[in-house]
């Protein structure tokens, strides 16, 4: 695609926005009838033609108009047919301008309000389809807006905080629109009941309270009342007044803030709208028949504490305002009130937002693809398999290290202890129940835990290495390098997506490994036979004169035959001290292991040590894929 549109259809008003591919600055925001944000109404003459925006609101040869539908689409067929033509209408501005051309490779990323659901969603682009839109994708206005600030080289978010819990909240001119940004997943929160709460109801107050300080307020009454695009207008010219003086207070303090307006109807009048302090504080803080006599203030400040409840313990970092009536400084305040925890931000131009990160979306979603086809090259290529195998000896190594000492301390001693006590007869048995008792440990959830502490650090220099061949990928797309850094996953606790030691190093499926650590320990403890138990740990001259006899009556192999298959006494068999075979156990330690290690290049099975390389790969693979779709969630 040449060309990203965002549409932030609103209410109230709406803007289109439009960035080039390779375009280094912001979205351009388009002008539709010589209005950046333009009102959303549409009207039908008596010539077939139709008008967007003001001029649509009180042109006197309208055979049909229609305004604020949208706020409807889900409750009402004719706001899907208004939207229809709405939509229409801007399109046929759009290619009226030259802002968009026909036939050229575009598409458009148009917002709605994260309570939508998918069935929504997909009926709501299908309106723009049916009216002759190029490719559509529908984002949530919210989430577009947190994208607008994380591109915004005004605030500097910056993609880390796509890994923070982060509230929006988009005050549209209908309703306000929450949503909570949590481990990178939009969790939906409806807007506390309120089935209106937007800056149009303070506009509304407005023009009220400018109708009754009015010179002759029966008469503007009347002549509203006679023509309802009239009405419109006014309160569109009382939410630019209104969003003219809170968007700097101070400077208003002193100086005149008002528009008088001519309304050019058979009863006629003329309407002076004026803000100051007071009025100001009458729109904000005194009860409204629209709010169930509530104030503004107390419905924004009681949907605050609702969606508070409603987000549990994990609070939000950033609180993001979107939306004309953001420019408030007390609803910043409010919000700051609400939210002690969160910093509280808006844009330079708020009601531009949406529409912004809605254009960002597309070069985002573009880039994107194109990322997830670079790591799903890396992850078929054998790039990660050999990363794995170049460093898979220094795993056994790490693993030998990590098991010799406890493996002959709980279950070589116990035997020999066993055998002391006389529950194993003879010296000869003593090679079957090591065997035994050894594989048996290594298979326990105890070896398994002493394994992931090596095991999880043989993955940081993989990681390590892994990275140097996902870093190129993540700087050619403009996604931080650490989207894809195993490193920075091992080291954060709240994160789900980890590679778990213990599924890393499948012990029961290591036949040679485990044979291996077998063989050398009965090798070297028992002497192959068992004999060394003895000779190693015997004391006293007792058992030595016995041991020597033997030998000059039988010769040494009938010697070893016999004190094998005998079963001696439970007396004598006390005479081998604990403490002996406790001072050969710290000697076998070294031994065991120098052993494991100069058999291991001759020794190891390929075949296993293949198998275990491809799983380990696996899971790395696996781990990475999920990181990639991770980036991805801001769309």
């Amino acid at each position: 695609m040449e060309r990203y549109y965002g549409f932030d259809l609103g209410d109230a008003e709406s803007a289109v926005s439009r960035l080039d591919r390779g375009s280094e600055g912001e979205p351009v925001v388009l002008p539709v009838r010589e209005a950046r944000s333009f009102i959303t109404a549409y009207a039908q003459l008596e010539s077939g033609e139709l008008l967007i925006g003001e001029s649509a609101c009180y042109d006197t040869s309208a055979v049909k108009r229609a305004l604020r539908f949208k706020s409807n689409f889900l409750t009402d067929p004719q706001a899907e047919r208004d939207i229809r033509r709405f939509a229409a209408g801007v399109l046929g501005e759009l290619y009226a301008d030259g802002n968009l051309v026909k036939n050229d490779e575009s598409c458009f990323y148009i917002g709605c309000p994260a309570g939508w659901d998918r069935a929504a969603r997909e009926r709501y682009r299908a309106i723009f389809e049916d009216a002759g839109y190029p490719p559509v994708r529908i984002v949530s206005e919210s989430r577009a807006a947190l994208i607008s600030a994380c591109q915004s080289r005004h605030f500097q978010v910056g993609y880390d905080i796509m890994s923070k819990p982060v509230l929006v909240v988009d005050i549209g001119s209908s309703t306000t629109d929450f949503a909570f940004i949590l481990g990178r997943k939009e969790v939906e929160l409806q807007t506390a009941g309120e089935v209106r709460l937007g800056g149009g109801i303070m506009d509304e107050l407005l023009l009220e309270e400018s109708i009754r300080r009015s010179e002759d307020p029966a008469r503007v009454r009347r002549a509203l009342q006679e023509s309802s695009p009239w009405r419109s207008y006014c309160e569109f010219a009382a939410r630019r007044l209104k969003e003219q003086y809170f968007s700097d207070e101070d400077y208003w303090q002193d100086r005149d803030c008002s528009k008088t307006v001519r309304i050019r109807t058979d009863a006629g009048a003329r309407l002076t709208l004026r803000m100051d302090a007071e009025i100001a504080d009458r729109l904000l803080n005194r009860g409204a028949e629209q709010l169930g006599g509530r104030s503004f203030r107390q419905a924004f400040v009681d949907s605050l504490k609702a969606v508070r409840d409603k987000i549990g313990d994990t609070m939000p970092e950033l609180l993001f305002l979107t939306g004309g009536v953001s420019r408030l400084k007390a609803v910043r305040e409010w919000c700051g009130a609400a939210f002690p925890e969160a910093v509280v931000i808006t844009g330079a131009e708020p009601e531009f937002s949406v529409s912004r990160g809605l254009a960002y979306s597309g070069r985002i979603d573009a880039e994107l693809r194109e990322f997830r086809r670079e790591v799903d090259d890396l992850i078929d290529s054998s790039a990660v398999e050999r990363i794995v195998e170049q460093r898979i000896d220094e795993l056994y190594r790490k693993v030998v290290d990590a098991t010799v000492e406890p493996l002959l301390r709980q279950v070589a001693m116990p035997v020999f202890e066993r055998w002391r006590s006389g529950e194993i007869a003879r010296l000869s048995d003593i090679d079957g129940v090591m065997q035994r008792e050894i594989e048996a440990w290594l298979h326990s959830d105890a070896a398994q835990e002493l394994l992931v502490r090596p095991i999880a650090e043989w993955l940081k220099p993989v990681a390590y290495d892994v990275e140097e061949k996902t870093m190129p990928i993540c700087v050619r797309h403009n996604v931080p390098y650490r989207a894809l850094s195993l490193t920075s996953y091992f080291a954060l606790s709240d994160i789900d997506i980890r590679i778990d030691a213990r599924e890393v190093f499948a012990v029961e499926e290591l036949t040679w490994l485990i044979n291996g650590i077998i063989s050398i320990i009965v090798g070297l403890v028992c002497g192959g036979s068992g004999l060394a138990l003895v000779s190693s740990g015997i004391s006293g001259i007792v058992v030595g004169a016995i041991a020597s006899l033997l030998l000059l009556l039988l010769g040494k192999e009938k010697m070893q035959e016999m004190f094998m298959n005998v079963d001696i006494l439970k007396p004598v068999r006390k005479l081998v001290p604990r403490a002996h075979f406790e001072a050969r156990i710290e000697r076998l330690t070294e031994e065991v292991k120098s052993s494991f290690y100069s058999n291991l290049e001759n020794e190891k099975n390929a075949e296993i040590t293949a198998r275990m390389a491809a799983e380990i790969s696996q899971q790395i693979e696996q781990c990475l894929s999920k990181m990639a779709e991770v980036v991805e969630i801001p769309l």
